[in-house]
């Protein structure tokens, strides 16, 4: 594979896991969630957490990536079969979100530190996002090439490392954003999101049933 066809596909697998993973992961739908975690919690320490949760969350997702295929192959599950489960499970998320006008309630921390639970896990590296790089992992899989498996894997952990960024600069702005777009405008970003999110499970359904087409 030339340098220029590995600098596509480098910058496909990085882009595609960032939007996927943006969407999935919808920042800004984190702000009440963390803004209701945050009430009566120093301003530095609020901070600290959100830091710590998106390295939490980077850890998670990039560890999903790595020992995603390994998990497929011990458990005999095959690349079609995780890409339909994964797409169902993104479809149906983006679904509630589309359609649901139930906001989730945050769950208490215990007066604790939040940024694993509920922050990291399940609030940005849900099941969703698993499902995700996991989906991604498979694809890389299938690449020919231990270089282009390589750069495959460096590409999507960027991709990985700019959403986590993306996430922390919301929550560290978490007040203001709020602010600014407010009940209604935290809505219909979540409801655009979650047209998204169907497209994205959809297209992961037919990759899977491409995949288990060409395996018959």
């Amino acid at each position: 594979m030339t340098s220029e066809a590995l600098a596509r596909m480098a910058f496909s697998f990085f882009l595609g896991g960032m939007v996927s993973l943006l969407t999935m992961t919808n920042p800004l739908s984190k702000i009440p969630v963390y803004l209701s975690l945050c009430v009566g919690v120093p301003a530095p320490t609020a901070h600290r957490e959100a830091v710590r949760a998106c390295l939490y969350a980077f850890l998670l997702l990039t560890v999903g990536l790595f020992a995603g295929v390994a998990v497929l192959e011990v458990f005999g599950i095959s690349y079609g079969a995780l890409r339909i489960a994964g797409g169902l499970t993104v479809a149906m998320i983006g679904y509630r979100m589309l359609f649901d006008t139930v906001e989730p309630a945050a769950q208490s921390a215990s007066g604790g530190s939040f940024a694993f639970f509920p922050l990291a896990m399940p609030g940005i590296a849900g099941p969703g996002a698993l499902a995700t790089v996991i989906g991604i992992s498979t694809e890389i899989a299938e690449l020919s090439g231990g270089l282009a498996r390589a750069t495959a894997y460096g590409a999507t952990v960027a991709g990985i490392a700019v959403t986590c960024l993306a996430i922390w600069l919301v929550l560290r702005s978490a007040r203001w954003a709020s602010r600014w777009l407010g009940r209604e405008g935290v809505n219909v970003v979540s409801r655009l999101t979650g047209f998204l999110l169907v497209c994205i499970g959809v297209q992961f359904v037919g990759s899977g049933v491409r995949t288990f087409m060409a395996g018959a």
